[in-house]
């Protein structure tokens, strides 16, 4: 469809990129992606997915906003604490761009509502700090067929894969093996508030890139980020020839 005056003005340093342009962003606008978790990466992720034109979002988060969020979750004030994630959140991005149709589910993924609540979306983005749930999520990613993109922190580092994003390519379960013994996470480690911001934006990014076509997405690879040295690297991931969920 041809875009609007308005949507012409609004997209335009989209538009001028040749690797985008007007087809790129038509794909934009037609694109449909689930974002899961509302909080540090989810958070950023949305809102620069909905600033780029994404015509369709899913926010899946059954949280409501605490004050330790918002060192980092910078979607949330402080007139947010006690409301529930999900639908703060997709308020915050229907007012940053009424193109966006953004749909909410206050609920925790399971292997029963997973094949259901992320069917027929074209990229999904996993930013929850729980082995289960990615693990779930991965699952479902790899049975439909859609291309995912994984964030996650800790202290001072960051990692940002893409899974499942062609036959050959490895899935999250080829990359961590099985779920740890223990679990660590933001509030029994801490994490520096801005990395964040950091790696919700490179998700939103990499979707961003898997949707327009544009440059060479991290499919089977992972960036990693140091902060307390600002130094980065990028791996090639390998597919377990003996993984029970993709190969």
């Amino acid at each position: 469809m041809p875009l609007t005056p308005n949507q012409i003005q609004r997209y335009a340093r989209h538009i001028v990129l040749r690797e985008i342009g007007g087809p790129g962003q038509n794909a934009l606008l037609a694109a449909n992606v689930a974002v899961i978790g509302a909080g540090g990466l989810g958070g950023p992720a949305a809102m620069y997915l909905a600033a780029a034109g994404v015509g369709r979002l899913t926010i899946i988060d059954d949280d409501a906003v605490e004050i330790s969020n918002l060192q980092r979750q910078i979607q949330f004030a402080d007139t947010d604490i006690g409301k529930d994630k999900s639908q703060t959140l997709a308020d915050r991005l229907h007012s940053q761009n009424p193109d966006c149709d953004v749909s909410v589910h206050n609920l925790r993924l399971t292997e029963e509502n997973a094949k259901t609540r992320l069917a027929s979306h074209d990229v999904i983005l996993d930013g929850t700090d729980n082995f289960a749930t990615r693990l779930t999520v991965n699952k479902v990613s790899q049975a439909r067929g859609i291309p995912l993109v994984s964030g996650a922190l800790g202290r001072f580092d960051m990692q940002l894969g893409i899974f499942n994003n062609a036959p050959d390519a490895p899935c999250y379960l080829c990359f961590v093996g099985d779920v740890p013994d223990t679990e660590q996470n933001c509030a029994t480690e801490g994490v520096l508030g801005a990395l964040a911001g950091m790696c919700g934006s490179m998700m939103a990014m990499e979707a961003l890139k898997l949707i327009t076509g544009a440059g060479e997405p991290l499919s089977g690879r992972l960036y990693m980020f140091d902060a307390l040295r600002a130094e980065g690297r990028t791996l090639r991931l390998n597919k377990d020839p003996a993984c029970p969920v993709c190969s």
